[in-house]
């Protein structure tokens, strides 16, 4: 082989490793950022140092605990009642003749419809239940929801239950005028659609993706756990048994993989439903911090759904916004949170 034969070679083999360097350099700089060992994750962040928020220990209950929501029933602002009497002077039904009469179904349509009977020892309306007696009964049907108001069709459908009920018990119902109540039903539904705020944050990847564990692992530091549905986690109420403070939902698919670890993720989405989450959870302003926290951790960005990013002074006037919302919502006997309001916006 000549010198210059040689010298092409090594020429050769140089420019090749150069490409399989460059190649292996770019695909880990692309490849989904990993979850940490467990026994690192605290100490060793992955990428420069954790936020001043992480820092300084993220506490999800440093805010005041809400009240303790009463049981949820019906109740004349957003139900229509009728009233149930049984026949006969001083008569009483037992609750497990009651349960035996209840509809199969608890909708009229798309509205929940519900029965509750006087407890003749508590003198309370509750739920029927086996072995109690009771001196009446009261039948509901929600007047609105987030699929619209109550109709004729579903207050027709309502009437046929509760009399169905009625003569199971050996009792008489009667029911408020049906065009009374679909009015009253529109008007509610009007305010309901007018007052219904639901906000979402996207949280953007600037450069490398991220891999589910990875996501989880960071998302799990501010106090969120997994949800029920895949690629789902949510931070809880600071009242066990209520809706959560927030939601954060990545790919499904990415969450499912048979190889999560090469599962890339580009975006987050955070939400918040307003009216199912208690003032005092303070949970815009939780919100803007595990977005702002997400976004310096990971290397991302914080964005609207449609991409534009959002500034300290948009989220400022979304704040100022909601305390107007949240001041409208409690004038109307609806604060958002309480077991009325959760159930009308839903």
């Amino acid at each position: 082989m000549s010198n210059l034969q040689l010298g092409l070679a090594i020429a050769g083999g140089v420019l090749l490793a150069g490409v399989v360097a460059h190649g292996a350099w770019t695909s880990r700089r692309n490849a989904p950022r990993q979850a940490l060992p467990e026994a690192h994750s605290d100490t060793q962040p992955q990428e420069g140092r954790e936020p001043a928020l992480l820092d300084s220990g993220f506490d999800v209950n440093h805010f005041p605990l809400p009240p303790v929501a009463r049981r949820p029933v019906m109740d004349s602002l957003i139900d229509v009642i009728a009233t149930i009497a049984l026949d006969g002077p001083g008569g009483a039904v037992s609750g497990d003749a009651a349960l035996v009469a209840m509809p199969a179904t608890r909708r009229a349509g798309s509205k929940p419809f519900a029965i509750e009977g006087y407890n003749l020892t508590t003198q309370v309306w509750e739920n029927p239940a086996a072995g109690q007696r009771y001196g009446g009964f009261q039948a509901g049907v929600q007047l609105a929801n987030r699929t619209g108001a109550l109709n004729e069709i579903e207050y027709s459908e309502f009437v046929v239950k509760t009399q169905a009920f009625a003569d199971a018990v050996n009792a008489t119902p009667e029911f408020p005028e049906m065009s009374d109540e679909v009015a009253r039903a529109r008007e509610l539904d009007q305010f309901a659609s007018e007052h219904d705020a639901q906000l979402g944050f996207t949280i953007r990847a600037r450069n490398a993706s991220w891999s589910p564990g990875y996501v989880q692992q960071n998302v799990a530091r501010l106090g969120f756990v997994a949800g029920v549905i895949p690629g789902r986690m949510v931070l809880p109420a600071s009242v066990e048994g209520l809706p959560p403070v927030l939601v954060l939902a990545f790919d499904s698919q990415a969450a499912l993989s048979e190889d999560p670890a090469q599962s890339a993720i580009r975006d987050l989405t955070l939400h918040l439903d307003v009216a199912q989450v208690d003032r005092s959870e303070h949970a815009f302003e939780r919100m803007r911090e595990v977005a702002q926290a997400l976004a310096e951790t990971m290397d991302g960005m914080v964005t609207d759904d449609n991409g534009q990013p959002l500034t300290a002074q948009t989220m400022d006037v979304i704040g100022s916004e909601l305390q107007i919302l949240y001041d409208t919502l409690e004038q109307r006997d609806l604060a958002a949170g309480s077991p009325l309001a959760r159930r009308l916006f839903s």
